[in-house]
């Protein structure tokens, strides 16, 4: 970790591993010593537990697991009845609520810490409240703040409840009791009270870092109770599971063999204790407790290190600081990781703009990176900035596009489909007293009125098209500059999308005049026309002979034109000269006509390109913030609630893995430092 943390994570593993060897604490009891009047419940404690269970009781505190963080937890289940209650009241030395039914409710956390003054101190925490208590009230206290949880009733809720007692002689133990497990609804229960049991149950026991507490009555058959198939489910081996047989005193009949045996597979052995019976007070119970296991017939048979009260405390104790250990280095690196990648999270999130100077500096710095971008990649064909992305190498997609254009404009028209037919057809309607070898300058523009309309659609479509696809260049683009400026970047590309659109018309209306002045006029000074005319009319004769000559199904071949069928033409012999010069004309005219529309196309798209990038953006963008009066810088000064909520989350975040990380620091220190 950094900021003081070991310089990587492997030596940080290795520090926390070394560690765990020290907290591991050695407990061992001189079982005659339960026998003494005044013997706490811990007669021998290592204070060096302390400083690490606080630290996790920290963490839990800080809600760490919120970030998907597991903490090690002691977790105590039971089926209803198997006497849990009885249990978590002999190690804090307190009483809980009891009664029938369900007596916990809610997720109950007890940390229990061993105080030095013979005045306990008692706390209740929940709703981000804590409310004070005493011996004599702490059970009416659970009650009421389980009744704030999870309302009046028998209905349960997974919303934690944290009791935290500090009293001489008590283990230091952090424990979570679950309610108890029962399958019949009762007393006003809902009828899915086990489905809601058993989800908050398993929510709790199935991390590896949960240590299962099952507390089994001595007098039901072990492998038929519910807590012990729940823990089975997600501790198959029982690695993690310790088992407390309760009411020992009650049914002492073959539980010797029951705990020897362990049919039900719990690696972390069994502890047998005897419940509390009426007014007891806990010191009189222990005693009781431990003459029981001394002379009983059948349960001083019974292994001295696996009864009692005060043995369950000490191996929990050591359970505890044993999975606390060995999980440490595991919190450190998910805590480090995790705060890593809020940090790197909130450094991507937009930018916030507190004043109008901010916001002017925002769009200059925006405009000025997008323009030039927008320089490299459409007007300089420069690709540095989109290597691997294609679609942004614009100026060869122009071409690419330009190129189609032209092809789809050359294949629009056939000419020789009915060869010479429209040309015959135009003449016989146009002619008029006049010379015979004079070629009617109408039926040229009839002709040409006729291709241009053909064609007309195809220019229109094609500026749609590539205006469309800059437009997506130009987003994309105004996009990447602006991303840490969620504000501006919505008006941008608002504004973006209007000059697009109002410069896409401007190219529609100006393609539209092109089309238009190309079906009302005629006109070249290109060279070219004459001497396609003179290339193609140099074969006149030939071809009107070929066409009187050969037969009505004869090919015959026509350069520019290639086999043509001209049979149909016999019948036309006094208009086939006039037919195929006007042919030749429109055919030699029709190559300038497409050429000039593809030029013009190509130098209008990089003119309007260049107007664009060059003054048309940045001029549409502060136009419009003028125009609309300021509005629009206010209410980029407001962050929007999505954005604000995910800001406000992260900053929580940050703040809580921060906190997590100096809490294990001090741990670390400490490690280091040979306290622990």
């Amino acid at each position: 970790m950094s900021g003081g943390m070991p310089s990587s994570k492997r030596e940080g593993v290795e520090e926390y591993e070394d560690a765990s060897v020290n907290t591991e604490v050695e407990l061992h009891v001189e079982h005659e010593a339960i026998f003494h009047d005044h013997v706490p419940i811990v007669s021998y404690y290592n204070d060096r537990i302390t400083p690490l269970l606080d630290a996790v009781d920290r963490l839990r505190q800080l809600q760490v697991m919120k970030e998907g963080i597991q903490l090690p937890t002691i977790v105590v289940v039971g089926d209803q009845s198997s006497g849990k209650s009885s249990v978590l009241e002999s190690l804090a030395c307190i009483n809980l609520p009891r009664g029938d039914g369900i007596c916990t409710r809610v997720p109950l956390i007890m940390r229990l810490k061993n105080h030095p003054s013979l005045v306990p101190e008692i706390f209740l925490q929940f709703n981000g409240k804590t409310v004070p208590t005493d011996e004599a009230h702490v059970a009416d206290a659970i009650n009421l703040a389980t009744d704030e949880i999870a309302g009046n009733g028998n209905g349960i809720s997974n919303t934690e409840l944290t009791l935290l007692v500090k009293k001489n002689g008590v283990p230091d133990l952090t424990l979570v009791d679950l309610p108890g497990i029962t399958r019949v609804p009762v007393h006003g229960q809902p009828e899915n009270i086990y489905e809601q049991i058993a989800k908050i149950i398993m929510k709790y026991i199935s991390p590896d870092e949960s240590v299962i507490l099952n507390v089994l009555s001595a007098s039901v058959d072990f492998s038929t109770c519910e807590s012990i198939m729940m823990s089975q489910k997600v501790d198959k081996k029982g690695e993690r599971t310790i088992a407390v047989v309760t009411k020992v005193d009650k049914s002492p009949e073959g539980l010797l063999e029951k705990v020897t045996r362990n049919d039900v597979n719990v690696g972390l052995g069994y502890v047998c204790v005897r419940n509390r019976i009426g007014n007891e007070s806990y010191e009189d119970a222990r005693k009781e407790e431990a003459a029981l296991f001394a002379t009983h017939q059948l349960l001083s048979k019974i292994d001295k290190s696996t009864v009692g009260i005060q043995v369950l405390a000490q191996k929990l104790v050591q359970i505890q600081a044993n999975i606390i250990a060995k999980c440490l280095p595991d919190i450190v690196r998910k805590i480090d990781e995790k705060l890593k990648t809020s940090i790197s999270e909130w450094n991507r999130m937009p930018r916030r703009l507190l004043s109008v100077a901010e916001v002017m500096a925002a769009f200059t710095g925006i405009i000025g990176s997008s323009e030039e971008s927008l320089r490299k990649i459409l007007v300089r064909g420069e690709i540095d900035e989109y290597l691997d992305e294609k679609e942004m190498h614009c100026t060869a997609r122009l071409v690419e596009r330009l190129n189609q254009f032209s092809t789809e404009l050359h294949n629009c028209s056939d000419h020789t489909k009915k060869f010479m037919m429209k040309e015959i057809e135009v003449l016989e309607e146009t002619k008029g007293i006049e010379l015979p070898n004079i070629l009617p300058h109408t039926a040229f523009l009839t002709i040409l009125q006729q291709k241009v309309e053909e064609i007309s659609e195809l220019p229109i479509g094609f500026v749609e098209e590539v205006w469309t696809y800059i437009e997506g260049v130009v987003i994309s683009v105004l996009d990447r500059h602006s991303e840490n400026y969620h504000q501006l970047q919505l008006f941008i590309r608002r504004v973006a999308h209007k000059l697009v659109a109002k410069m896409k018309d401007r190219s529609i209306d100006w393609v539209t005049e092109i089309v238009q002045m190309e079906k009302e006029t005629d006109y070249t000074c290109n060279p070219e026309y004459m001497k396609e005319w003179n290339k193609l009319m140099a074969q006149q004769h030939t071809v009107i002979e070929d066409i009187m000559q050969r037969g009505r199904y004869y090919l015959v071949k026509i350069e520019g034109f290639g086999d043509v069928k001209v049979g149909h033409l016999m019948e036309y012999k006094l208009i086939l000269p006039k037919a195929f010069d006007l042919k030749m004309r429109v055919t030699a005219y029709w190559k300038v006509v497409l050429m000039r529309l593809v030029d013009n196309m190509a130098l209008h798209l990089q003119l309007s390109i260049r107007n664009l990038v060059n003054k048309e953006m940045e001029k549409e963008i502060f136009n419009e913030l003028v125009s609309t009066a300021g509005v629009a810088i206010e209410r980029m000064l407001e962050e929007p609630p999505s954005v604000a909520s995910k800001r406000e989350r992260l900053n929580t975040s940050i703040k809580l893995l921060r906190e997590s990380k100096e809490v294990l620091e001090k741990i670390r220190d400490k490690i280091e430092c040979g306290d622990l």
